[in-house]
């Protein structure tokens, strides 16, 4: 293993978007690319180095983008400082505003970027950009953040993919094709990077490294809003239902922009596999939810059973997380990327808008099921309620009788959601159960035509 190699190892494990937790990571350099320094930064004899590294610890191989910039003299111990390795003190790309000014150069000019055994290309919707300052935000996921000032006052949002991957990323064509289509839903889109690699296990693979959108000025994040009207007991139907509305608007500009179909046989028999499998794992990992099995699967059948829905480009993974509330703008939708745990290459695929909505459904139950995790307890059951409510009012005022029509298939989304959700508290925060296990056993009450549970089933 190589110097760089070793450090830049030791260096990945304590970041949060390190995938694999619990492992050392084993690291293999794939390839890499330089970046030239952009026009408006000054010349401080630096290099700045991309790299793909690929990470053998975990049973399915991950391959990471390793940003560096490298100078030789060091420059104090700021936050993104990684170590020395050849003689030059490394330092994490998003954190250094050179690398962030070549970043946006390469794509905003459309550049292009050879290097060893790999390469990456730029692409815009508009022109060149220069970047006159930027920082790195300190929230971070399986990407990085940056806010880029590119003008007196007007800022951007730069997003690096730390886990790169083959194939398509809806976060580019999404927003690509929502922006070419004029949406004032979303974040404009003003450029993106693609790139291609050695794959991890030969071959070459080709995605997207990163994106430069639009910068929502004054927006409030979507779940920090709702939790703090929640809290306090505020109202907040007005904008639940100016949120379904927009989600509502959202699927119908993505219909427009983007393939759709009519669902068939194939699609039903996939979806049910998959519900069927999430939930055969949450019955073995959480024996208790057996006894409900039986009017879990009723559901799904009935879903199965019930017409069609056309089938189109979603966001893929819609919560209260995923929107921005801005004064001027009014809902924002964000980060397109999918179900983080779902293939890349399933992402893009056509799906059904139910999906979406239930999300979003669970997503208000969560808001007051946290709030009853607090000490002492906040009971907003009523104010989630309200909110449901009042989302799926502005989703119908843009839709029409879309929620009636596919009302079974909503509520099996609903439950497949609460469900995996089970699992997922079980393995995480295993105090948290009751929220997910509560909406299984409502949605089974709300459900016509089902099984009696059990009796003396309960979440308490």
């Amino acid at each position: 293993m190589t110097e760089l190699t070793e450090l830049v190892g030791s260096w990945m494990r304590r970041q949060r978007w390190y995938s694999t937790k619990a492992v050392e990571p084993r690291l293999r350099l794939l390839g890499s690319f330089e970046l030239e320094r952009a026009p408006e930064s000054a010349d401080d004899g630096s290099r700045i180095v991309t790299h793909f590294f690929c990470d053998d610890a975990p049973r399915s191989p991950r391959v990471y983008q390793v940003p560096l910039v490298a100078r030789v003299q060091r420059d104090g111990e700021p936050a993104g400082y990684v170590g020395e390795a050849g003689g030059r003190h490394l330092y994490d790309g998003p954190a250094e505003e050179a690398y962030v000014a070549a970043l946006v150069a390469l794509m905003t000019g459309a550049g292009d970027a050879d290097g060893e055994h790999a390469r990456a290309t730029g692409h815009t919707l508009g022109g060149r950009i220069p970047v006159h300052s930027s920082r790195r935000l300190s929230a971070e996921q399986s990407n990085t953040s940056i806010v880029a000032e590119i003008a007196d006052g007007v800022l951007s949002l730069v997003k690096v993919f730390r886990v790169v991957q083959d194939g398509e990323n809806p976060d580019i064509s999404t927003l690509a094709a929502l922006t070419a289509g004029g949406s004032e839903r979303t974040p404009a889109l003003l450029g993106w990077l693609s790139g291609s690699w050695p794959a991890a296990d030969g071959g070459r693979a080709t995605g997207e490294l990163a994106l430069m959108q639009d910068f929502v000025p004054g927006a409030e994040d979507g779940w920090e809003l709702a939790v703090s009207a929640a809290e306090r007991g505020e109202d907040f139907t007005d904008r639940a239902y100016a949120l379904g509305a927009g989600t509502a608007e959202l699927h119908r500009l993505m219909a427009g922009v983007l393939p759709t179909r009519p669902a068939g046989a194939d699609d039903v028999r996939a979806a049910l596999d998959g519900m069927f499998r999430r939930l055969t794992i949450t019955t073995t990992e959480v024996p208790e939810v057996e006894q409900l099995r039986a009017a879990i699967a009723t559901v799904y059948e009935a879903a199965a059973a019930a017409p069609l829905p056309v089938l189109q480009r979603i966001h893929g993974d819609l919560h209260l997380g995923q929107v921005l509330y801005s004064p001027d703008r009014g809902w924002q939708f964000i980060d397109f990327e999918g179900e983080p745990l779902r293939p890349l290459a399933e992402r893009a695929l056509p799906d059904a808008t139910m999906r979406d909505v239930a999300g979003m459904l669970r997503s208000f139950d969560y808001v007051s099921g946290s709030l009853a995790q607090r000490e002492p307890p906040v009971d907003a059951r009523e104010w989630a309620a309200a909110a449901r409510e009042a989302y799926l009012e502005g989703y119908a005022s843009v839709a029409g009788d879309v929620l009636h029509e596919f009302a079974d298939l909503l509520t099996a989304f609903e439950l497949d959601k609460a469900v995996y959700e089970i699992t997922y508290e079980a393995r995480h925060r295993p105090s948290w159960i009751p929220i997910p296990r509560a909406a299984v056993e409502r949605l089974l009450d709300d459900a016509q035509g089902i099984a009696p549970r059990e009796a003396g089933a309960s979440s308490r």
